[in-house]
């Protein structure tokens, strides 16, 4: 891995003036427009239907506004569609964190049965390019969609006047009393390790059991760990109002409901990270934290 500053895409404002670009797949224009075409390409799915740009949308933040966006005969799996946004700086992918670099993550969805669910020989044949190349293509594709440039990044490079006082106060409350930092640190608002916040915990009833049940095992099922039952990576926070629902699952539609989801501790479990405390926020500041987390937003 190197850091390299580049000709072949431009850093936004607040992202720092390196990218870390694998030697062995460096950037350049002719290999991001090849990653643009496969990302948009529906020949990569079994059923001729499905892109990435089905579940991960451009005009969108490259989001969906489902919680589990269909794949391939209308196949649904378990998890929201992630942004792909500044994933350049990611050091682990996918939800559990299954895949160590992109250019391992690129390739799954594609022989994923509930997303595009084909071979990765007849994917080569289809595109007619070298396995090698697709994910090389994909990869540079995705370290080039970077989200910065927002009003915090301004505000935060000196223009005082780029937030409002509500949003001035919602960036303390995150700084402060939120807790938020105890996740979403750095420029791009993630630590990138996996958390239980609770959110794949069914608490005791009938259905679920006496003692509760995980209905995702999240990190567990590619660690093998029972410590990690229930754990996900952490997203980061740019352009998170242009990205409902939110959450592994999708679960909880609005940004207000996320942060009152965390104002209660998350979802007692016997994972859950020591992080996730009752916070009772005042539900000004509550509002503020929301109008803060949509100064990260650019202007797109």
């Amino acid at each position: 891995m190197r850091l390299l500053a580049l000709a072949a895409v431009a850093i936004p404002l607040g992202l720092g003036t390196t990218l870390p670009v694998p030697e062995a797949n460096p950037i350049t224009p002719e290999k991001i427009e090849l990653g643009r075409r496969l990302f948009a390409d529906t020949r990569l799915s079994k059923d001729g239907t499905i892109a990435c740009t089905s579940c991960h949308d451009p005009e969108r933040a490259f989001t969906k506004p489902d919680a589990v966006s269909p794949g391939v005969f209308g196949r649904k799996g378990r998890r929201n569609s992630p942004t792909i946004l500044n994933r350049v700086w990611g050091r682990v992918f996918f939800w559990d964190g299954r895949a160590a670099t992109l250019e391992q993550q690129v390739l799954m969805p594609i022989q994923d049965p509930n997303e595009m669910d084909l071979t990765l020989e007849e994917a080569s044949q289809r595109v007619e390019l070298p396995v090698d190349k697709i994910a090389a293509a994909l990869a540079t594709y995705v370290r080039a969609q970077m989200s910065g440039d927002t009003r915090y990044d301004r505000f935060n490079n000196g223009e005082r006047s780029a937030l409002s006082a509500q949003e001035r106060n919602g960036l303390r409350v995150f700084q402060g009393r939120g807790n938020c930092l105890m996740c979403h640190v750095g420029t791009n608002f993630t630590d990138e390790k996996l958390h239980n916040t609770g959110i794949a915990w069914v608490p005791a009833s009938s259905e679920a059991g006496a003692s509760g049940r995980f209905v995702d095992d999240g990190a567990f099922e590619v660690t093998g760990k029972p410590e990690d039952r229930g754990a996900f990576k952490t997203p980061t926070l740019r352009e998170v109002g242009r990205t409902a629902p939110y959450m592994h699952d999708g679960s909880l539609a609005t940004l207000e409901e996320v942060v009152d989801y965390y104002d209660r501790g998350g979802r007692p479990n016997p994972n859950l990270d020591r992080d996730m405390q009752r916070l009772d926020l005042p539900d000004e500041d509550k509002r503020d934290l929301v109008a803060f987390l949509r100064t990260l937003s650019s202007a797109r």
